[in-house]
């Protein structure tokens, strides 16, 4: 897994840094930076509308006693698409943008989960004496 992420931290700083200059050297450098702040700006604006309606579906859930984990995972793909539209370059900028669309977001959400496992028992672990974990508070007395 780190080689993986290593050559991410790698490979998308050197692709930013070839796009911008290629956008730039075709609209010029101030086009090119208004551009970088236009995206980040309408991306920002995207995902404030996204976040709340995820939002307002976590609390429907909630509120009828349901779990929503599926809009907790939705909720984490909108914070890496509004880290990566943040962040300057076109790169990022795109895979943002994929990740505010619905059904791409919906595709990979559905991906992760499905690979999830979710324990729906609240108790003793297998293989851990629950004995450490209970405090009985009749005996109770303070020391000084």
């Amino acid at each position: 897994m780190f080689p993986v992420i290593a050559t991410i931290f790698v490979a998308v700083p050197i692709v930013e840094i070839y796009l911008l200059i290629q956008v730039g050297q075709v609209i010029g450098a101030g086009w090119t930076i208004l551009l970088v702040i236009l995206t980040a700006v309408i991306g920002v604006w995207l995902l404030r509308i996204q976040g709340l309606s995820t939002l307002m579906r976590a609390q429907k859930k909630m509120q009828s006693g349901e779990l929503p984990a599926y809009e907790m995972l939705e909720g984490m793909g909108l914070v890496v698409a509004g880290a990566l539209l943040l962040t300057p370059g076109f790169f990022t900028d795109t895979i943002g943008f994929l990740l505010l669309l619905p059904p791409i977001r919906i595709w990979l959400v559905g991906r992760i989960a499905s690979r999830m496992v979710v324990s729906p028992t609240m108790g003793p672990q297998p293989g851990r004496s629950s004995q450490n974990n209970v405090i009985d508070g009749v005996n109770y007395r303070r020391e000084d």
